[in-house]
């Protein structure tokens, strides 16, 4: 690495890049296939995001509910600066602190499947960390092994980046052999189509029958005089539907009047809509109470949803730690230091606080009553 060969008495770097040494062959693995940029797709997943509020509202909780977390290094001398590095580097252009850039690395993954970050070093350490677009850069699997990250020019060829241990690179559930991670929207989008045709619709039909339209007909035995008539009847009848003063309309003759659409009837959206948002919050695996949704269920339901909500919590904070690990381990190896740490999360508190006192309470009851039975045998 040639920015830390400038560096006196530094430890090498841990190596955290993806697994490039030829040596390694795959048996079942595949020939390299070529790239795919994929920018129809993560398209459809922006729109998805900016029409379906339900969508955008659970990635934002899903990412508020990953909680904050420390970062525990082996030396304490170096913990206070290490925790002052943490909460003060540069994330992006407008940015500050890891878990800005953590969030964004974390929302990416979710809407797109894969999440791009960059370590930006100076001569004086890491200076800032940077949330890559996916549009500008391409994913790549030279070999079944190996994972590369490279620029598009404008030209469209790709460059591979010259230091590609600065770079951080997540999937989501990739399929096996590849690279390239599922967004969590995967399956959302026919779903979306329909509930928005519905909500499409039933906005129209109110639009049509809400506000009301009338059929002014009139009957006159003297068809010679029938035009005119209609055209004073009808500047007559515009004057009194006219916003402002109540006016009344005054015909002579055979005139009746009726309203349109007034006969039929909106169909019921609720049934439809609640079967297209149950289908979306299954995907999203978001709790319905946390989604504003107040469907029918009791309180030991939604104790259990919780419950697998904090197990899905856990398991993406699994794919998190090797990111922030990476960042801590090579700022600490620049400051000299041991590169030895390790993360720790906060207790993630779904449930009401008073149930956690009921538990802990239970248990040492039981944990009383076993040890008062062990010392009378």
């Amino acid at each position: 690495m040639e920015f830390l060969k400038r560096k006196k008495n530094r430890r090498e770097p841990l190596s955290a890049a993806p697994v490039t040494d030829t040596a390694l062959a795959v048996q079942t693995g595949l020939p390299p296939v070529q790239p795919f940029s994929g920018v129809t797709e993560r398209r459809l997943y922006e729109q998805l995001r900016a029409n379906v509020p339900v969508i955008d509202s659970a990635i934002g909780k899903i990412r508020r509910l990953i909680g904050s977390f420390t970062v525990v290094c082996a030396q304490q001398n170096a913990q206070e600066k290490l925790n002052r590095f943490l909460s003060g580097v540069q994330v992006n252009a407008a940015q500050q602190g890891i878990d800005a850039f953590i969030g964004n690395y974390f929302e990416q993954l979710l809407t797109y499947g894969n999440a791009v970050g960059e370590i930006v070093p100076d001569e004086n350490g890491i200076a800032a960390l940077y949330n890559a677009s996916l549009d500008d850069v391409e994913i790549e699997e030279p070999a079944p092994l190996v994972a590369r990250v490279s620029r598009k020019m404008p030209d469209g060829k790709l460059i591979p980046c010259p230091f590609p241990e600065l770079i951080l690179l997540s999937a989501l559930n990739p399929p096996p052999g590849s690279a390239r991670g599922v967004s969590l929207l995967r399956g959302l989008p026919f779903v979306s189509e329909v509930l928005l045709k519905i909500y499409r619709t039933t906005g129209i039909n109110w639009e049509r029958m809400g506000n009301v339209r009338f059929a002014v007909t009139c009957k006159d035995d003297n068809p010679a005089f029938a035009g005119e008539r209609a055209r004073r009847m009808a500047e007559q009848w515009k004057q009194a539907m006219r916003e402002g003063p109540v006016s009344d309309f005054v015909a002579v003759g055979d005139v009746s009047i009726k309203a349109i659409g007034a006969d039929n009837q909106i169909l019921d959206s609720e049934v439809p809509v609640r079967q297209m948002l149950e289908q979306m919050i299954a995907k999203l695996g978001v709790p319905p109470f946390l989604m504003g949704l107040s469907w029918s269920s009791t309180e030991r339901m939604s104790s259990q949803q919780a419950d697998i909500l904090t197990s899905e919590l856990e398991a993406y904070r699994r794919l998190l730690e090797p990111v922030i690990l990476r960042i801590a381990s090579l700022w600490l190896t620049m400051e000299g230091c041991d590169p030895v740490c390790s993360v720790e999360w906060n207790d993630i508190t779904l449930q009401d606080e008073v149930d956690h006192a009921n538990a802990r309470l239970m248990n040492a009851r039981a944990e009383e009553i076993e040890r008062n039975w062990e010392e009378e045998t």
